[in-house]
């Protein structure tokens, strides 16, 4: 009798704890689920919003409205004095020219600081780091001073001429950590068969830091797609080279009368190439980022 009761006390435990297991799975994918509808509830709305009628955007509290309104995607697409399809060309143009920059010129200030020796590296790749810390609102009024004696305010140069320069120092970091994580017997072996440090740069580490590099594009092309601050600055003379962000800004006007509608349709349709672009490159920025994170 003993080994019998013993045997249905392990059956008991063991059924006990298969039972517990199972419930704290459900109540770890309720929490996760409703964060999820917490974060993608905004995005609904707008959706939703883009969809209503004008008076009814505001005084209905749900997602469904009694009325729709598919007409705020074109009204709202030839509202202003060009086609919204200007604004995406110009955000577009903007946004490809800032990606081959930041490519470019971080990749070879990265593989600088990696893997080439030169005199004060420690304390240029200290002051390298201290961009990162150094708020870029401070640099506006000088930047702004800079570009005027250039001649270049009110065209496209401001913003996307600074990316050649290796001046986003997060990604510079980024691609360092990634670097030194590649093989040091590499160099040995481009060495032996002859291979010059640009040769080694292009034909080596850009093909291994691949990741590194998509990861960086994703993030230049997100944030440059939504900077509104720097394209007001500079993108003041002309609206036929106005950005997206700053296209959507004349949506609202502080006298009153403002196209909430036909705004709400347009943010919808703007935020249609970030999508892309990230679902696109999603494996490869998830592997980048991980990666990084665990070099160095």
């Amino acid at each position: 009798m003993l080994p019998s009761i013993a045997g249905t006390g392990r059956a008991r435990s063991r059924s006990y704890r298969r039972l517990s297991k199972s419930f704290t799975r459900f109540l770890v994918y309720v929490v996760v689920l409703g964060g999820a509808v917490l974060m993608i509830y905004p995005l609904l709305w707008l959706v939703s919003a883009s969809f209503k009628p004008e008076d009814l955007i505001f005084s209905t509290t749900g997602l469904l409205s009694p009325q729709w309104m598919p007409g705020n995607y074109s009204d709202g697409w030839n509202a202003l004095d060009y086609p919204f399809a200007q604004f995406f060309f110009n955000s577009l143009i903007i946004c490809l020219g800032a990606v081959v920059g930041n490519l470019l010129s971080c990749s070879l200030a990265a593989y600088a600081f990696a893997r080439l020796r030169f005199k004060y590296k420690p304390f240029w790749f200290a002051l390298m780091l201290g961009g990162i810390l150094l708020p870029a609102h401070v640099l506006i009024v000088p930047q702004y001073i800079l570009f005027k004696e250039l001649g270049w305010i009110g065209t496209l140069l401001p913003l996307v001429a600074p990316k050649f320069f290796a001046t986003d120092a997060f990604f510079i970091f980024l691609m360092i950590q990634f670097i030194r994580g590649i093989p040091l017997e590499l160099d040995d072996a481009a060495k032996i068969d002859g291979c010059s440090h640009f040769s080694f740069y292009w034909r080596v580490i850009l093909p291994l830091a691949l990741p590194a590099l998509v990861t960086t594009a994703i993030f230049t092309f997100i944030w440059t797609w939504n900077d509104f601050f720097s394209q007001l600055i500079y993108l003041t003379s002309d609206e036929s080279i106005n950005t997206v962000p700053v296209a959507l800004s004349h949506f609202v006007d502080s006298t009153g009368g403002s196209s909430y509608g036909q705004l709400f349709a347009m943010s919808v349709l703007s935020l249609l190439p970030i999508f892309g672009f990230f679902l696109i490159f999603q494996r490869l920025l998830i592997q980048g980022a991980s990666t990084t994170g665990l070099k160095g």
